[in-house]
């Protein structure tokens, strides 16, 4: 009889905790690690050979939208592709629970616009076994899976259940019964397995809508009110538990970050402020959030920033592009069918106001996106132009070009974006605070168009290899340890004796 099920040999050892590496064995028993130094071969019934390689905590993904493709995919792709085992879901207010049988078609065509989910795909692997929280949780629990998972209760399934979904959309304030019958549900869901509670609250419209529902409108958690988020938080404290996930952004942003200050103050738990990303033509912005987050750390109030720190960029066309909802016309053009988006953006009648509101945050100014892959012979010689030379060969405005390109391959013209961060080192400002997360990866959405998943592999490949910008053990101690702590993943993001393995929910 053998001591170990499993004995990993010779490796490199990376705990998570920023402890110096130390070449080690390590021994697992039932799901376990059971021992970590020097392990006999013979105690293991299966004995993996690592010499020469590293052996570090599975990364953990806190910002994730799997909430439908974990059904299909047990590997969560492409997290799974890049090291991480453990992924948090239910982020931004968005989500699956709970949700009445007469909600769902509009509960799944919300995430084919707010977060670029395939229809298809949501209709075909969504099995709808459940109509509370708890029961989606079962369902979870049913699922083959290869990686952790930790839900988020998402703020806008809960809204939609209290107040309908006309009175949810329409920010009608909760009464005290619904704030109550509001707190209950989220008791409910962590009672169940929650971590949290999560929300998106962007303007309904302006420069900052970047992300919403499927007609246009805002969605529910945008124009839900801070005495809600007030009752959510509250939870919290009282059970001295969970995270807040949170995209608060408005034109006042002191008062917003007042209010983020404040919910993590009444919860005494950690608050995830969403995002802290670099423009090369605003390094204002994450500046300023950076110093915010030092002062709160300073003064004890838990606010975590979510940093994007991948330069990965948008591909994507206007089949099915939906993040140009900052500008009130790109909107509009840009939501229907396939049809009618075709018809709007070819009207010349529409194209004055296409350029009067140009859209920036997402792709940053148009004429810098190239024409990456034409679809017809009359747009091949476009082909790896950026729209601003298309433009001048054309003799036409970039919006113009653009579009007509598009309209010419019938919206399947595929385009670039680079990263907002640019060429220039802002990033590594991001990756020199310890405390802001890494990654942001929002996998599982706009997986047509977006692949900042990888985060893990560029992290240590790049930025720790090859410009070493951090020590081995800073990175596996953000990638692992850090996000596994903030949001209460019990048993995660460190190799230490008695550490469980296993996969599971929560």
């Amino acid at each position: 009889m053998t001591t170990y099920d499993i004995v990993i040999k010779g490796g490199m050892l990376f705990d998570g905790t920023r402890n110096p590496r130390v070449r080690a064995d390590v021994a697992i028993r039932d799901g376990f690690v059971a021992e970590i130094g020097r392990v006999r071969a013979s105690d293991g019934s299966q004995v993996l050979d690592a010499t020469g390689l590293h052996v570090a905590p599975g990364f953990v993904d806190l910002h994730t939208h799997y909430d439908a493709q974990v059904f299909w995919d047990p590997y969560c792709t492409l997290s799974g592709w890049h090291g991480v085992t453990s992924v948090a879901i239910g982020n931004c207010g968005f989500g699956f629970a709970p949700v009445a049988p007469e909600e769902r078609e509009r509960a799944m065509r919300s995430m084919t616009r707010v977060e670029a989910i395939p229809y298809d795909s949501m209709r075909a692997g969504l099995p709808w076994d459940w109509e509370t929280f708890p029961e989606f949780l079962d369902s979870l629990a049913r699922t083959p899976k290869a990686v952790n998972i930790l839900p988020y209760a998402p703020a806008g399934p809960l809204l939609v259940s209290v107040l309908g979904r006309e009175e949810a959309k329409a920010g009608v304030m909760p009464t005290d019964d619904q704030h109550r019958e509001l707190a209950r549900l989220l008791h409910e869901a962590m009672d169940a397995g929650a971590c949290g509670w999560s929300a998106q609250r962007l303007p309904p419209t302006g420069p900052a809508a970047v992300q919403r529902d499927w007609d246009g409108t805002p969605m529910p958690t945008d124009v839900m009110h801070d005495e809600t988020c007030r009752v959510f938080a509250g939870v919290l404290g009282e059970r001295n538990q969970g995270v807040v996930q949170i995209t608060l952004t408005t034109e006042d942003t002191r008062r917003d970050r007042a209010h983020l200050e404040e919910l993590a103050t009444i919860s005494g738990r950690p608050v995830l402020h969403n995002v802290v990303q670099a423009f090369e033509d605003r390094p204002y912005v994450h500046r300023k959030q950076m110093q915010w987050l030092s002062r709160c750390r300073e003064r004890g109030i838990p606010v975590y920033g979510q940093g994007v720190t991948t330069d990965a960029g948008f591909t994507f066309s206007f089949e099915d592009w939906n993040l140009y909802d900052d500008a009130e016309s790109w909107c509009e053009a840009t939501t229907g069918s396939h049809d009618e988006r075709l018809r709007k953006l070819a009207d010349p009648a529409r194209r004055q106001a296409l350029k009067d509101t140009l859209p920036t945050i997402a792709t940053g100014p148009l004429e810098t996106v190239t024409v990456l892959t034409p679809k017809s012979p009359a747009t091949e010689r476009y082909r790896q132009m950026s729209v601003g030379q298309a433009a001048a060969l054309m003799g036409v405005h970039p919006v113009d070009a653009m579009l007509d390109i598009a309209v010419a391959d019938d919206l399947g013209t595929v385009f670039f974006a680079a990263s907002p961060a640019g060429s220039s080192n802002l990033i590594d400002e991001i990756l020199a605070d310890p405390y802001v997360l890494l990654g942001v990866s929002d996998g599982g959405a706009h997986t047509k168009f977006f692949t900042a998943g990888r985060y893990p592999t560029e992290t240590l490949a790049h930025h720790v290899r090859e410009r070493e910008l951090m020590t081995l053990e800073d990175a596996h101690w953000r990638l692992s340890a850090l996000p596994a702590s903030l949001a209460g993943f019990r048993d995660r993001g460190t190799v230490r004796v008695g550490r469980l393995l296993r996969h599971g929910v929560g």
